[in-house]
């Protein structure tokens, strides 16, 4: 049976709009598939061509248009005009070619949408709060146009993807990240809400862009923008105090210290910190067991030492501790590079979460070169058995064949991931990687590649997405916290987290078989977003931070009941 056919058997909604309003709701839209009786009740007769269709024939029919565009950007436009038509037909469309259009929806080609997206605006997704509305963002969050809210994403634009400065157009970021919370957790599409802070932006380009359609002012800072931002979490505190709010692509000076400062005090986590420290954790979990190694043994090295960086590192450093290290050692197994060289404890420069990772002076003062004032990641590599390299730079191709051959002699299963997105600034190939450890490094991506022909196999290339990891956050949010009026989880903790990296390791595909995938297909995305909400869930409950559920069972049965799947409804008119 179909998940239509599901959705049927079983669900039947009132509806009151009609006619052209009934289809120009993309929430309840059906297009052809609308029955004779729903046309007859909702005055649809003669609004739509005469063959009634079922939500597969609409599926091989949008399947067809999306097949005729003749670039990315063009079927990037086509899903979001789909999305704004029939959300039903969007999700479904996705979810039966998830590996082709993925990479559509979100990254790599939601930077070409982010980057045009004055030039392709259509209709209205989300809300806009501008620095000139500052003092009525409680008004603007109460024109959100659904009742309940489950899962907020926001960005200001500052820091997208590895394109920077976007402006308002940062916004199909958090269109395309709820897109995701649906699609894969089953939030469902009509209790999201994508937001775009629009403070201004220094990029020089949009501003000169006559099209352009944000706020035409450099970036506000310092403490107007503070002030901005607190007068924003008040204003969701007042409006939506339960919802789960995820902060995304703000920049390296500005993520760290709101996640710091508003972490106790709501339901809220920043992605690009721990979303992508989670996701790289599973990974790395994985490719550890995979090389029959232990994460005691490992020494990372890691290329960029930005909030992305030092989030992935937090996260393996709990993760060693948890198995026996002390703080003192478990910190002295990293090594951190960014454009000015090692982070050590000489440098003046460092933030304080750079500080925890900065290498003695002491230990690395003979490696020095007379005259030389910094070192390398070739330097680094050239005097550390690093088992783990993580690229979290924006630096394409960092990852030089002698850097890679080197580490590759001294380990024979080099872990190896060049995590910068988009693909034009992955720090390496997997091809290359291959080819320069003779195929024997544990690759995991930023951005998605093709699988690469090696020594007569085919290897496919895991995307170290946080895909992963998002949307079955906000789905076990969402079963902790049965509804708006019901206490639920208060905050997110990084143990949370945490225990989503454990499940996404222990369904790794290479545990079973070392030449297949560090992480799962794309396909059981959603499957795995239950195990992975249960994980998060248990260790709520277990923690104390949500109530806890009769049993493990009930648990499992509840975050399966909740997940939305996209389905048609049998509509049916309000009684007279």
């Amino acid at each position: 049976m179909s998940l239509n056919e599901i959705a049927q058997a079983h669900l039947v909604r009132t509806v009151r709009l009609r006619g052209m309003d009934l289809l120009n709701n993309p929430a309840l839209n059906k297009g052809t598939a609308f029955s004779r009786d729903e046309r007859e009740s909702f005055g649809l007769q003669g609004l739509l061509p005469p063959v009634i269709e079922s939500l597969d024939d609409q599926c091989i029919r949008a399947y067809q248009a999306f097949s005729l565009k003749t670039s990315d950007l063009e079927r990037h436009i086509y899903l979001r005009q789909l999305q704004d038509t029939n959300e039903v037909l969007f999700y479904r469309l996705l979810l039966d070619h998830i590996e082709e259009m993925l990479p559509v929806v979100y990254t790599p080609v939601v930077a070409l949408g982010c980057q045009e997206f004055s030039h392709i605006y259509r209709r209205p997704r989300g809300l806009f709060i501008s620095y000139p509305l500052r003092y009525s963002i409680s008004a603007l969050l109460r024109n959100h146009p659904n009742p309940e809210v489950d899962v907020i994403v926001v960005t200001d634009g500052e820091r997208v993807l590895g394109i920077g400065d976007q402006g308002v157009g940062g916004l199909g970021i958090p269109i395309g990240k709820l897109s995701l919370y649906s699609l894969i957790g089953g939030i469902h599409p009509g209790r999201t809400l994508p937001i775009v802070l629009d403070v201004g932006t220094n990029n020089e380009e949009l501003l000169r862009d006559p099209e352009y359609l944000g706020w035409r002012h450099a970036r506000i800072t310092g403490a107007e923008y503070d002030s901005f931002i607190d007068s924003f979490v008040a204003a969701v505190k007042e409006v939506l105090p339960s919802t789960l709010l995820q902060w995304e692509d703000f920049s390296g000076v500005h993520a760290r210290p709101i996640l710091n400062r508003y972490r106790d005090q709501l339901l809220t986590f920043n992605d690009d910190i721990q979303g992508t420290a989670a996701v790289a954790l599973g990974a790395t979990l994985a490719a550890v067991r995979v090389a029959g190694s232990s994460l005691p043994e490992q020494e990372f090295v890691f290329l960029g030492a930005g909030a992305a960086s030092t989030g992935v590192a937090d996260y393996l450093r709990a993760a060693l501790v948890t198995e026996g290290l002390s703080e003192l050692e478990a910190r002295s197994r990293f090594w951190m590079v960014d454009r000015d060289g090692l982070l050590h404890s000489s440098r003046t420069d460092l933030t304080p979460e750079q500080r925890v990772y900065a290498q003695p002076s002491s230990r690395i003062s003979p490696w020095f070169r007379p005259g030389g004032e910094t070192l390398g990641l070739a330097d680094v590599i050239h005097h550390v058995r690093a088992t783990a390299l993580i690229g979290l730079s924006t630096v394409a191709s960092a990852f030089t064949e002698p850097i890679v051959r080197e580490m590759s002699a001294k380990v024979d299963r080099p872990i190896i991931f060049p995590l910068s997105n988009p693909t034009e600034h992955s720090e390496a190939s997997p091809a290359d990687l291959y080819r320069w450890t003779h195929g024997r490094a544990l690759v995991a991506t930023g951005s998605p590649f093709p699988p690469v022909e090696y020594g007569g196999r085919t290897i496919p290339v895991s995307q170290c997405n946080n895909v992963y990891i998002f949307p079955a956050v906000g789905l076990a949010v969402v079963v902790l916290r049965p509804s708006a009026a019901t206490a639920g989880p208060q905050r997110i903790t990084d143990a949370m987290m945490i225990a989503a990296a454990r499940a996404l390791a222990e369904h790794s595909p290479a545990l079973g078989d070392p030449s297949a995938p560090l992480l799962p297909a794309l396909k059981d995305l959603r499957s795995l977003a239950v195990e992975i909400a249960f994980a998060v869930a248990q260790e709520a409950t277990r923690s104390g931070i949500a109530p806890a559920f009769e049993s493990s069972a009930s648990l499992r049965s509840k975050i399966l009941a909740s997940q939305w799947s996209p389905a048609y409804p049998a509509y049916i008119p309000p009684s007279p």
